[in-house]
């Protein structure tokens, strides 16, 4: 039986993605910054694990207590929607930190045992809005930009070893935190100059069109583990495949 690591699995993506293989007769690592149980179902096959992707000491006793490890899910991550001008710096290093370097640091953590063992996959979800610009997210969007182009170049440099990198690339995901956590991180922030480019933003996540669902990055992930063909960039979504097709 194969054992995968997902990275956020609180909610959103990472959660259906833990859902998803542990029905498919997987060992789940659900890594969370505070681990709750109660959001998963119950099963032998499950291992509920601290872990903060921002802090070495965390990675390192995650990546212990983990053992080995089949394939890593690099999902962890949060978006701060507000106007670049006005949003702090400690705020943007903070995107940075988690999405960006969170992944790198993660993805240095589980290498050694994967190429010694010539096997293993890297999964970095990223975000379709590095297909296609949109205002009030630059500092989201270049953090995920930054990891596609650190896949790319991973999946050439590590290859070598049997190892694979891909990334699943969702759309616009209403059904996730990502607007929740971006309007809690603009309140206090003096956007009065950006007030209708704000509020079109927000209402964008309520408006009818092609979404993406969990499950569609659930199974995302899948394809990419277990089908060694897959292509480095996978869309997940109806949107992302569209945006995709069209960039």
């Amino acid at each position: 039986m194969k054992t995968i690591l997902i990275t956020g699995c609180s909610s959103g993506f990472g959660l259906e993605t833990a859902k998803y293989f542990l029905e498919r007769d997987w060992k789940v690592v659900a890594t969370m910054r505070t681990p709750r149980e109660d959001v998963l179902p119950r099963s032998e096959h499950l291992r509920v694990i601290a872990l903060d992707v921002t802090d070495p000491q965390s990675i390192d006793q995650a990546v212990k207590a983990a053992g080995p490890i089949d394939a890593l899910v690099n999902n962890a991550g949060f978006g701060a929607a507000a106007p670049f001008e006005v949003t702090p710096m400690p705020t943007i290093r903070e995107v940075f930190e988690t999405n960006t370097f969170g992944t790198m640091a993660m993805t240095q953590a589980v290498l050694p045992q994967f190429r010694e063992r010539r096997t293993g996959v890297i999964i970095n979800v990223t975000s379709a809005v590095t297909l296609r610009a949109l205002p009030l997210i630059a500092a989201y969007t270049a953090s995920k930009a930054a990891v596609n182009a650190f896949t790319e170049s991973m999946a050439l440099e590590i290859g070598q070893f049997g190892v694979r990198v891909h990334l699943v690339i969702p759309g616009r995901a209403p059904e996730t935190r990502f607007a929740e956590n971006g309007s809690s991180r603009m309140q206090g922030l003096d956007h009065e100059a950006y007030a209708d480019l704000v509020k079109g933003f927000m209402a964008g996540f309520s408006e009818p069109g092609p979404i993406t669902h969990p499950q569609d990055v659930a199974e995302a992930v899948w394809r990419a583990v277990t089908d060694p063909s897959s292509p480095v960039r996978i869309p997940a979504g109806a949107d992302a495949v569209a945006w995709t097709e069209a960039s």
